[in-house]
């Protein structure tokens, strides 16, 4: 790949490009080369190859003039090729990087909080709901009033039902009491309960000494009415279902995230909660669920976080902000504004020795604050540019310098010496030695690997020291010819 030094025709050209894609914002590399410039002896003579327009170079002109869209067209020089030099990238000098405000800093390793954000809203919890159904056939006396949507407190009548043979039968064990005959008395009132006649009513019967046959359905629990079928005249049959409470002490609060980001997310997780009806108000709780089913529509999960509902002022319908928490992990980190997304990849300007500057391709991961992990494209120490990259990116393109790709070997480094970058992923020990460890692992995107078993060489005994078979880890790896081999092994926090 050959060095490209930039030069009065490319600032040209690369502000035309901000100048449009920024509207106009601010100043140019032109302006802050020509100041530079301005008192500088006139340069020699340079070979000029063709002439073309910074919007469109692959347009190629004999001279100076006008591109097919209207602009005018800039030099190219043979010097800016640097066919004799094979060094990759483009150079900028020393003191247009600072008029450009370059940041530049240093991939790092670091610990990364998981956490993601998610909408949800409050649904009843469906494992609190109370069926009232009628024991007996009877008849519908008296209906309460009550209405779906209502909110009731645990024995709250519904209705008074007039059960006939109730009747019959509570005349016949009243007779037997009678006689005296405990072992008889003993059977009738069995008889009673076999009926489906609640326990208070027989010992009403036994106190008063005289049949109750109406009898006043209740709520066996508080919270709201979900169906109430009862009407006033109504015949019952034995097992139809008067009403559906759903109980109010716990609610369920459902949570829909992206099918994309929602590996990370396991039952028992800590969770905080704001909801719009109460601003300024954190509710915490935890994972109970996450529904196997991904909404087609949405391509989401259902995430099912069960919350205590005091007080009953959580109601079935209400709107959430949901912030799922997590331990930290070790991750290879850059920060996010380094990141350059064109909709098919993901670059990074690399900032080379002797202030030469070359985008590479990287595979992003968990991105938190302003933060990202970096899965494949980078190794620690290497120093990318943070502010100002995209004009360097515009120069590199315009010059065709081509990114570096992921796995391919770094370009002055800062480390000792240039080293593949690693993979990485979590999994689970099933078995370890001193020379292997074999590992449950999770996807590694970056290589198209899925979830398997499989058995990697240990690049250093020391690194499993104090690991043992059913850790869960994360762990680093590359790919040298003698195969998979891990680099980097650590147990993966708040196990």
């Amino acid at each position: 790949m050959s060095e490209v030094t930039i030069a009065r025709g490319w600032l040209f050209g690369a502000a035309a490009v901000l100048a449009l894609a920024a509207g106009g914002v601010g100043f140019t590399l032109a302006d802050i080369q020509g100041s530079k410039d301005s008192g500088a002896a006139k340069p020699a003579a340079r070979k000029i190859l063709y002439w073309y327009d910074p919007m469109i170079p692959a347009e190629h002109h004999d001279g100076p003039g006008l591109s097919s869209m209207g602009m005018q067209t800039v030099p190219r020089y043979a010097d800016e090729g640097g066919a004799g030099n094979t060094a990759p990238g483009i150079s900028i000098d020393a003191s247009t990087s600072q008029a450009l405000g370059l940041r530049i800093v240093t991939v790092r390793r670091g610990a990364l909080a998981s956490s993601l954000t998610a909408t949800g809203t409050i649904d009843v919890n469906q494992r609190d709901v109370a069926i009232v159904q009628a024991r007996a056939a009877g008849f519908v006396q008296r209906v309460y009033a009550r209405a779906p949507g209502d909110m009731i407190g645990a024995g709250a009548p519904l209705a008074d039902l007039l059960v006939p043979e109730w009747g019959g039968a509570q005349a016949e064990f009243l007779a037997v009491r009678r006689t005296g005959n405990a072992a008889l008395i003993q059977a009738a009132r069995q008889r009673l309960m076999l009926l489906g006649m609640p326990l208070g009513t027989i010992a009403a019967v036994e106190r008063t000494g005289r049949p109750h046959n109406v009898v006043t359905v209740s709520t066996p629990t508080g919270g709201v009415i979900k169906t109430l079928d009862v009407r006033a005249g109504m015949t019952m049959t034995a097992g139809q279902t008067l009403a559906e409470v759903n109980g109010l002490a716990t609610v369920w609060l459902n949570a829909a995230v992206p099918e994309a980001i929602a590996g990370p997310l396991k039952p028992g997780q800590p969770v905080q909660a704001t909801l719009a009806a109460f601003p300024g108000e954190t509710l915490s709780g935890r994972v109970s669920a996450i529904l196997p089913q991904t909404q087609a529509d949405s391509r989401t999960l259902t995430v099912r976080i069960e919350l205590p509902n005091r007080g009953g002022r959580l109601r079935p319908g209400m709107f959430a902000t949901v912030s799922f928490g997590g331990s930290t992990q070790p991750a290879l980190l850059v920060p996010s504004e380094a990141l350059i997304r064109t909709g098919k990849r993901t670059l990074v300007m690399l900032a080379l020795d002797k202030g030469r500057y070359q985008p590479a391709e990287v595979q992003t991961g968990r991105e938190s604050g302003d933060q990202t992990e970096i899965l494949a494209g980078l190794s620690e120490g290497e120093k990318v540019i943070a502010s100002g990259q995209f004009l360097i990116d515009s120069e590199a393109s315009l010059a065709g310098v081509a990114a570096r790709p992921i796995g391919g070997i770094a370009a002055g480094a800062a480390t000792a010496k240039p080293a593949a970058s690693l993979y990485e992923t979590v999994g689970k020990i099933e078995q370890i030695t001193a020379k292997s460890v074999t590992l449950s692992h999770e996807p590694v995107p970056a290589i198209g690997w899925p979830a398997m078993t499989m058995t990697f060489a240990l690049a250093d005994a020391r690194i499993a020291r104090g690991l043992k078979i059913g850790d869960r880890v994360r762990f680093g790896f590359d790919q040298p010819p003698a195969g998979p081999t891990v680099r980097r092994l650590a147990k993966v926090a708040g196990q």
